[in-house]
């Protein structure tokens, strides 16, 4: 007892304060470091949570191989132009209102396009099976050389009628954001449905009986 007397004796106040302090401050610094590793696993949970969101998507998109797009220009009228027939020879142009009256399928592409030759055997196919419905099918070589463009009709047997829009002001018309995208007119001209990227049997049927 007397020699805790002593120690005690011989600590100074200053010490003595500290003693008093340095458990409960430990203790706090404690509960610092532990909200703090819990907050940071709480970011990283809702970090991998938006990531996963934002990765399905476009893992669906990629499986799908094509996209029905809500596009703006859906249930309005179809942009108008008169653009030049892709022929060897020097040919005349074709106004889209000419058409009116018939359903439509515009189908935008190019000779460089992978998946616009992918898609090309199955849109000549379909045509073939539907024209006698009245069904236009209606082709624009987007930017593309005359002679690939031609080349390209050639390879895949494509006889249904194709224009150029060299300049791609018909493109921005429609808001294309690439090729190929394919837009589906009922007879009134107006735009019904529109596809982002390589059409599928599925799709082309499903949005052909939409017309």
């Amino acid at each position: 007892m007397k020699a805790e007397e002593k120690r005690s004796e011989g600590t100074s106040p200053g010490e003595r304060e500290a003693d008093k302090l340095v458990p409960g401050g430990k203790r706090s610094r404690k509960r610092r470091i532990t909200i703090f590793l819990l907050v940071c696993l709480l970011n990283v949970g809702l970090l991998a949570l938006l990531w996963t969101q934002l990765l399905t998507p476009a893992q669906k998109q990629s499986n799908a191989g094509s996209t029905q797009s809500s596009s703006p220009l859906i249930g309005h009228p179809a942009p108008d132009f008169s653009l030049a027939i892709l022929r060897s020879h020097p040919a005349s142009t074709l106004h889209l209102a000419s058409l009116k009256g018939k359903p439509v399928v515009l189908n935008f592409w190019a000779s460089w396009c992978v998946p616009c030759q992918h898609e090309a055997p199955l849109l000549q196919a379909t045509w073939r099976s539907v024209q006698n419905q009245g069904i236009i099918f209606l082709g624009i070589d987007f930017q593309d050389a005359q002679n690939d463009g031609l080349n390209f009709l050639r390879t895949y047997g494509i006889t249904y009628l194709n224009v150029v829009d060299s300049t791609g002001a018909t493109a921005i018309n429609y808001g294309l954001s690439g090729v190929p995208e394919t837009f589906f007119l009922n007879r009134q001209g107006m735009i019904v449905s529109k596809v982002i990227g390589e059409l599928t049997k599925q799709t082309l049927q499903s949005n052909l009986q939409a017309l």
